[in-house]
């Protein structure tokens, strides 16, 4: 039925704003909305399906509107009656709308069905099936709001889902959930899915029994992404610790060795190895005469033009303790003179060396290895990533450190 079938003649040369307006308001007669949900503009169409007014059988024909658009906004006017309908027209709500809304939670189209999971998604009056069918849709976007805000799945449900892992984001979703119990923790921590296991780390609210996480620190030499996680869970026994002291990164380490939950001994011993991991390497017997200043920099004049001046290369060379390599890496990448680096060593800058680290694009990861090899500065003394992992001093500041070391010697 097009427009031209409206009861009213006046209808008939109505511009489509106008039949926008008509088919939005709650007061047009049932007979006119199901004219309108026949127009042939998708704007006036959408207008119907959004007016809560609409009765039952319009509502049906819309649900098999050609345009996904359309059915979208139906699907979330029709899921969002669910908790306001009054208890009286619960029935009413089930025998006519619902009846809808079902058939459009296995709607072909999956913006359709995400529409629906993003009403109901935290909805305690919603319908458990429905509820348990968007949980186990395919795609993300459908079942992921569900599966983690939805107070209506238990435990059962959740072990259910990763049995069943109708999506590939499905465990990482169940991963992400708020209060998860020890049982849904441990089916997760059991699985070859390293991603949904670093989501699980970095979920606070999950419990964790005590031996899953130290299996997990066991695991966690094969996954770096896991290391952060695992070093900033709540709780954190003697024995993970000490496993994660041996993989992590030095920034981690720190960071572990800080925890106010292990005890002073133990941080003492993480505190050591911290210190022996920073110092500088001894050269083992026979010692290898290390090249002067002018060859180590033509060395790395060649990496750079190679492309091969990496941060990880200057890691390697800070930690054989070759003192001018080092210096002449960090020179070249930062475009500087050696001079100005050996001025920020001499003086025990950490300002200034962390300041031409930053120049040379390194990040803090091997600032302080840095500080402690070409300063010689105590692991106690060095200047340490601000609290997001980032360099502690401002632009300005780095600048004016790198400005005052290149003028000292004019």
């Amino acid at each position: 039925m097009m427009l031209d079938t409206l009861p009213a003649a006046s209808h008939e040369r109505m511009d489509e704003a106008a039949r926008v307006r008509m088919g939005a308001s709650r007061d047009t007669a049932p007979d006119i909305l199901l004219a309108l949900a026949n127009d042939p503009a998708v704007t006036v169409r959408a207008a119907v399906a959004m007016n809560a007014a609409a009765p039952a059988h319009v509502d049906t024909l819309l649900a098999r509107d050609a345009d996904e658009r359309v059915r979208t906004l139906l699907a979330r006017k029709l899921a969002a009656l669910i908790p306001a309908m009054p208890e009286a027209e619960r029935d009413r709500l089930q025998e006519q709308a619902f009846t809808t809304l079902a058939g459009l939670v296995e709607d072909e189209a999956e913006r359709v069905r995400a529409g629906i999971a993003q009403v109901v998604r935290d909805m305690p009056a919603a319908p458990r099936g429905m509820i348990l069918q968007l949980a186990h849709d395919s795609a993300l976007s459908v079942c992921d709001p569900v599966i983690r805000l939805s107070p209506l799945l238990s435990a059962e449900d959740l072990l259910a889902l990763l049995a069943a892992t109708p999506s590939p984001g499905t465990a990482t979703a169940v991963a992400r959930r708020a209060n998860l119990s020890e049982a849904v923790s441990d089916h997760i921590a059991a699985s070859s899915d390293a991603g949904a296991i670093a989501a699980l780390l970095s979920n606070h609210s999950a419990a964790i029994r005590e031996s899953t996480l130290d299996a997990l620190a066991t695991r966690a030499r094969e996954h770096e992404a896991w290391h952060e996680p695992l070093v900033r869970r709540p709780a954190l026994s003697a024995r993970a610790a000490r496993a994660l002291s041996d993989i992590v990164a030095s920034q981690l380490l720190d960071e572990l060795a800080s925890r106010a939950d292990l005890d002073t001994e133990l941080k003492d011993e993480l505190r050591r190895r911290l210190t022996d991991r920073l110092a500088p390497k001894e050269v083992a017997a026979p010692p290898k005469a290390e090249p002067d200043i002018a060859v180590a920099i033509a060395t790395a004049e060649r990496l750079r033009d190679a492309d091969a001046l990496s941060e990880q290369v200057l890691a390697e060379a800070v930690r054989r303790g070759e003192i001018r390599m080092a210096t002449a890496m960090l020179a070249v990448a930062a475009g500087v003179n050696a001079l100005v680096v050996e001025r920020a060593a001499t003086l025990r800058s950490a300002k200034g060396l962390v300041s031409l680290v930053w120049k040379a694009g390194f990040s803090m990861q091997v600032a302080g290895p840095l500080q402690i090899l070409l300063a010689r500065l105590a692991p106690n003394a060095i200047l340490r990533p601000n609290s997001s992992g980032d360099f502690p001093l401002a632009v300005e500041e780095m600048r004016w450190q790198i400005d005052f070391l290149s003028r000292m010697g004019r």
